[in-house]
């Protein structure tokens, strides 16, 4: 059963299933951590139409593997196993968040100002922490809201086109999911980020909206890329992973499809 991995013909199978498994998870997870350490302490200039300048977060370069992750997870494994792994992302930000508002309250050596508060440097910054610190709970509340949405998104999304093209088309389900995961993705976290954190650079004097569409343009942009650029190796990691593992994603269809001739005769 696709959803029972640990279950084989053999113990050696159980034992691939198991560790194929655990690396696909330790990737989503240790990815997910990397763009929450990294978020949007720093954004890259992708490249410029007119006075249209796109640009992400350095924090969205590793996030599409995310999303390729859950889809092999999804594929291989079934749908469970696709959520239980988004849970666990989501626990991994909460443990962020309550590390980093632990690390704040518990007293240090820093210097205190008159009114007992933490003393700025001369250019009216915090002691390093404090400053990721307010970046952190700005850019990983905002990223694990739109996270939460858009993993779920795309593992409904993925086993619904699995659903309707009867285990065919992988290209169709990949791109179908993550094109629109990702949608929702940029569109929650940009507008999270700002409107909750205020962490966007901002340009002061210029309308906002207009602003935010190039961040949420930008960031699709390039996961729109890297999602189209990744269904070939996920073609191949599919095609070679259910040999290694033995596993047949297409199994559940089949025997929809022998049940129903089995009805029909």
């Amino acid at each position: 059963m696709k959803n029972e991995f640990w279950v084989a013909d053999s113990p050696e199978i159980a034992k691939r299933r198991e560790g194929v498994f655990l690396i696909l998870a330790g990737l989503f997870i240790g990815t997910l951590a990397m763009l929450n350490i990294l978020g949007i302490s720093r954004f890259i200039k992708l490249f410029s139409i007119g006075e249209w300048t796109f640009a992400v977060a350095v924090g969205v370069l590793p996030y599409p593997i995310t999303f390729l992750c859950t889809d092999l997870i999804s594929e291989l494994y079934g749908e469970k196993r696709a959520r239980f792994v988004v849970w666990v992302g989501v626990i991994l930000n909460i443990w962020v968040i309550f590390i980093m508002w632990l690390g704040g309250i518990l007293p240090g050596f820093e210097e205190v100002n008159a009114a007992g508060e933490i003393a700025k440097d001369a250019a009216g910054r915090l002691p390093l922490f404090f400053e990721v610190q307010k970046l952190t709970f700005g850019a990983v509340t905002a990223s694990m809201v739109a996270y939460l949405v858009a993993q779920f998104t795309d593992v409904h999304m993925f086993h619904f086109w699995k659903r309707l093209t009867k285990g065919k088309h992988l290209w169709l389900r990949n791109n179908g999911s993550t094109l629109i995961s990702q949608l929702v993705d940029s569109t929650c976290v940009i507008l999270i980020t700002h409107y909750f954190a205020g962490a966007l650079p901002i340009v002061e004097n210029q309308s906002v909206i207009p602003q935010l569409l190039t961040f949420i343009v930008s960031g699709y942009m390039f996961k729109l890329m890297v999602a189209l650029l990744d269904t070939a190796p996920l073609y191949v990691a599919v095609h070679y992973l259910s040999e290694y593992l033995q596993i047949d994603p297409v199994e559940e269809f089949k025997d929809e499809a022998e049940t129903d001739q089995g009805i029909v005769d």
